[in-house]
């Protein structure tokens, strides 16, 4: 354990020296939040809507630094890492080189919670935000969407050849999912073509579920978002686990 803390403590001090993650995992969600709060208020999400825009919205802002820290940032890690030796090197260390993945993986889980943390407060001290459904619920589905969203970093960086691969195949997945899943611009006002494509994304299903969470919709409206992130964490996980390259 006094190891495992050595290394989170180094490897936090190397990814904040970074900066890469403060911007898109805490200041860009935070920022999307402010201007939409600044934009849309308390206004109703739709006409006749019960729920206020930011309310709604509320659930899909949270998965942005999820999506940055398990689709951007993870894999890139993992295949520098390999690239550069160091996964091979613990393996003659008496330290495993598994604990460094699992360090990794601590480091964007707390990008993550920081980042809920930060944006409830903001949304109920600037914006008068209410959180109509169970917190327990919600934290329960931010928690499958995290497991989902950093199995699929840790598939790419584990099988990807080389930290380029690695790059193109992360950018192709973020960009999309973060502009067209429903993250920054909302699913509702996509026009019917745009939402059955953004239905393909892994991370719309994970809106979709934190939405209905945060909102206390019926667990009947999810159904199909949960069965396709734990699905989808389960095909990734094993997929690491048979394919996994440490040099």
């Amino acid at each position: 354990m006094r190891t495992f803390r050595t290394m989170l403590k180094n490897e936090m001090k190397l990814s904040i020296r970074d900066m890469n993650m403060i911007i898109f995992a805490i200041c860009i969600p935070l920022a999307v939040l402010i201007i939409l709060g600044i934009i849309y208020g308390n206004k109703p999400a739709y006409e006749g809507a019960e729920y206020t825009f930011l309310e709604q919205s509320f659930g899909a802002l949270t998965t942005i630094s999820i999506c940055a820290g398990g689709v951007m940032g993870l894999p890139l890690v993992i295949s520098d890492y390999r690239n550069r030796k160091i996964l091979k090197h613990f393996k003659v260390t008496p330290v495993s080189p598994a604990m460094i993945l699992a360090v990794q993986v601590v480091i964007y889980t707390i990008y993550s919670v920081v980042s809920l943390i930060l944006l409830y407060v903001v949304s109920v001290i600037f914006f008068g935000f209410h959180l109509n459904g169970s917190i327990p619920v919600f934290l329960g589905g931010y928690l499958l969407v995290m497991l989902s969203i950093f199995s699929i970093g840790m598939m790419i960086g584990g099988i990807a050849p080389n930290s380029q691969t690695a790059s193109v195949i992360a950018s192709l997945l973020y960009f999309p999912m973060l502009i067209f899943s429903g993250a920054t611009l909302p699913y509702e006002v996509m026009p019917n073509a745009l939402q059955k494509i953004a239905d393909i994304l892994p991370l719309t299903q994970g809106i979709k579920l934190l939405k209905a969470a945060a909102l206390g919709l019926p667990l009947d409206n999810v159904f199909v978002p949960i069965a396709v992130m734990a699905v989808l964490a389960a095909v990734c996980i094993g997929v690491s686990i048979r394919f996994f390259k440490w040099e």
